[in-house]
């Protein structure tokens, strides 16, 4: 019988397959604990090109839901400031019709500057700390005027309003840009005139009294035309947000879309297959344990030990 001798080549191959079968295992321990494929670019080969362009468009699909999220808050939070706005002209409209039919006119004034109160509140409504309706100028509170009386001391009424003319525009997807501010003038400036026109006429001709007097009667009918064409136009601005809320809403839905579609796809490159990498994992084990007896049973079969076991034999 003729013993093995170990070469050095056969240590040599013996050590490149055990070595091969570490990286493997090592690569599918990874992949399992991962739940990736690799672990950079390089190990996607050709597809590592497609990989980051889709990368790349799903972080910039996150950047417009996160600022449509922050739009759908902004238009939110204006949505009740405008509510409020028109609930002092709603309330101012209640007020005049009721002291109209009663013909009392005692307690309207007490009632308008609470109505005039709810509409101021609402021109200054803030938002994450800068002003709703100031336009460019968000540090400075937009309207000024703190009770009616002050509306007719004497400055003209624009001098109450101090916001500027830049809308406020907001990008909520790569194509589309919505014009999402609205401005204290342009919300308030129509109920802000009935009020002072109520005020100068009692600053002319005295409270209201009661009963109504001729005259009262035909200036309130008139000023109730005005506070009503006010509520209308409140209305309509109250409208008009509710539909930027839902174009904001379409462009939601839309960019989840878009980034579910992006995150399978990428997830198709990127993510391991769990079952796969099992086996390969087991298999690597299996070819470790292997190369390793291997080497074992050579390294027992060296020249030194064949001469020593021969000449024991002799």
């Amino acid at each position: 019988m003729i013993d093995r001798i170990s070469t050095a080549s056969a240590y040599q191959s013996v050590l490149n397959n055990l070595l091969s079968a570490e990286v493997n295992q090592t690569d599918a321990g990874d992949q399992l604990s991962s739940s990736e494929t690799a672990s950079d670019l390089q190990g996607y080969g050709d597809q590592a090109e497609t990989l980051t362009a889709m990368q790349a468009a799903n972080t910039k699909v996150t950047g417009y839901l996160n600022n449509t999220t922050d739009v759908a808050n902004q238009l939110s939070t204006q949505n009740s400031a405008l509510t409020e706005v028109e609930d002092g002209a709603s309330s101012a409209v209640s007020a005049i019709t009721s002291a109209l039919g009663s013909g009392n006119g005692s307690a309207l004034m007490q009632s308008l500057e609470d109505a005039f109160s709810s509409a101021a509140e609402g021109l200054n409504t803030t938002y994450n700390g800068n002003y709703l309706f100031a336009g460019g100028q968000v540090n400075t509170q937009p309207f000024t005027a703190t009770s009616m009386a002050q509306l007719a001391s004497g400055p003209a009424l624009s001098s109450f309003f101090q916001n500027d003319q830049l809308q406020t525009t907001s990008q909520v997807n790569q194509n589309t840009t919505l014009p999402t501010g609205f401005l204290a003038s342009s919300v308030g400036t129509p109920l802000m005139t009935a009020f002072q026109a109520i005020q100068s006429y009692v600053n002319t001709n005295g409270p209201f009294s009661s009963p109504l007097t001729t005259a009262q009667t035909t200036f309130l009918t008139t000023e109730l035309g005005n506070f009503q064409t006010a509520e209308t136009g409140l209305t309509n601005t109250v409208a008009q947000n509710g539909l930027l809320q839902g174009e904001v809403t379409d462009a939601q839905n839309d960019l989840n879309s878009q980034q579910t579609m992006l995150q399978n796809l990428i997830g198709n490159i990127t993510s391991a297959d769990v079952a796969q990498a099992s086996a390969n994992l087991q298999q690597a084990q299996l070819s470790v344990e292997a190369a390793g007896q291997v080497f074992q049973s050579l390294n027992a079969t060296t020249l030194l030990s064949t001469l020593t076991s021969s000449a024991g034999i002799a």
